[in-house]
C-alpha cells in the first residue's frame, strides 16, 4: 500500500541550508522510492488557518517510508531543515482502490 510522508512546514525559510537541503533530499529518497507529490506549491485554504508550506512524498509502501527517514544519508540533512524551519511531518499508509468511506462510518457506528 502507498505510504506518504506529509510535512506542514509552519516558518519557510531560504537560508543557505535549507536550500542545501532541498538540493540534497532527492538523492536520499530514490533508493527508497520515494518522490514528490506536492513541494513548492501554493496552497489554496477552504477551511482553516494554514501558515507555512506543504510538501508531500510518496513511498511504495510504508516500511520504505520508514526507511527512508531513518536513513543516515536522511538523517545527516535533517538539521539542514529541522534547525530553520519549525513544522510537523507524519507518515500515513495510503488507502487501497476499492476504499470506501461507507464501510469505515459502519464500522465506528456499531
Amino acid at each position: 500500500m502507498t505510504a506518504y510522508a506529509v510535512a506542514h512546514l509552519h516558518t519557510p525559510s531560504n537560508h543557505e541550508d535549507v536550500l542545501t537541503y532541498i538540493e540534497s533530499i532527492q538523492e536520499t529518497m530514490e533508493p527508497y522510492g520515494g518522490r514528490f507529490l506536492v513541494h513548492g506549491a501554493d496552497v489554496e485554504v477552504v477551511e482553516g488557518v494554514w501558515p507555512g508550506a506543504l510538501v508531500v512524498l510518496s513511498f511504495p509502501d510504508m516500511a520504505s517510508a520508514h526507511d527512508w527517514y531513518a536513513s543516515p544519508a536522511y538523517q545527516r540533512i535533517l538539521p539542514l531543515r529541522t534547525d530553520h524551519i519549525a513544522g510537523d511531518v507524519v507518515l500515513a499508509e495510503g488507502v487501497g482502490p476499492d476504499y470506501d468511506a461507507r464501510t469505515t462510518a459502519a464500522a465506528l457506528r456499531s
